[in-house]
């Protein structure tokens, strides 16, 4: 009388399960990083809140490089350019990144050409 065994031990093991994890976890974090400045700029610090309200991104790094929805632009154009990309909008934003190195006159410029234009300006800083 001869008797096998039922129960044999299979050596493969499934990866499927372990290939859905991982893109899971690929998809979950390509949705949660997100970098919404793409210029490294060092702000000031300051107390308070932001708004999300943003039409218009106006940076200005320390080499006085001016950059107008992270494309770069000459200093000469900013108004024109910022006539261009607020045009039609209702209530005009300006958020202004000046860079904690950059000389007051630098922000006030703009501050001025949005003053003329009748644009709302918001100061980004760091979260102190």
């Amino acid at each position: 009388m001869k008797l096998k065994g039922r129960n044999k031990v299979s050596p493969d093991f499934s990866m499927s399960s372990m290939t859905d994890i991982v893109f899971l976890l690929l998809i979950f974090f390509m949705l949660t990083a997100n970098s919404p400045n793409a210029l490294d700029l060092l702000l000031p610090k300051a107390k308070g809140k932001s708004t999300n309200t943003q039409n218009v991104s106006v940076s200005i790094d320390k080499n006085l490089q001016y950059f107008v929805n992270n494309q770069k632009i000459n200093g000469a154009y900013i108004e024109i350019e910022l006539k261009k990309a607020l045009k039609g909008q209702e209530k005009p934003t300006i958020i202004l990144r000046a860079e904690e190195s950059v000389a007051i006159k630098e922000a006030v410029n703009v501050m001025d050409i949005a003053n003329r234009n009748n644009y709302k300006v918001i100061l980004a800083v760091r979260p102190n």
